[in-house]
């Protein structure tokens, strides 16, 4: 009887030692930390990307509004993404080519996901 208990112990035990150890370390999913990818895009422009050093929303600093880069690529069929994976030509203010290369090398290390919601973010200077 005692090796059946013994038993019992230990498979309880490890069963759930592995439940708790799936989610330990992982965040919990809730509403609050969802983000849209427009969220998450505004949040790499900021940070990561630094976009902001450049580009603000409705006016040209060094390089063209984010309003302005929305429409363009809007109007010409072109595709944001591929541009920031260095991929394709510039289409907005190629006479600023040059500086936007620079930042190349930070955009060429982003996930899809990421550079999806970049493009996502300017998108929405279009609403």
């Amino acid at each position: 009887m005692k090796k059946v208990l013994l038993l019992f112990a230990i498979l309880t035990f490890f069963s759930c030692k592995k439940e708790s150890q799936e989610s330990f370390g992982k965040p919990e999913t809730t509403a609050e930390n969802l983000k849209t990818p427009e969220d998450l895009g505004k949040e790499i422009f900021i940070t990561k990307g630094n976009c902001v050093a450049c580009h603000l929303p409705d006016k040209k600093l060094v390089g063209p509004s984010l309003h302005d880069i929305a429409k363009i690529y809007k109007d010409k069929k072109g595709n944001i993404v591929t541009f920031l994976k260095g991929d394709s030509e510039p289409i907005v203010d190629p006479s600023q080519f040059a500086v936007m290369k620079t930042n190349f090398a930070i955009t060429e290390e982003m996930s899809d996901e990421e550079l999806q919601a970049l493009e996502a973010y300017i998108n929405s200077y279009l609403k």
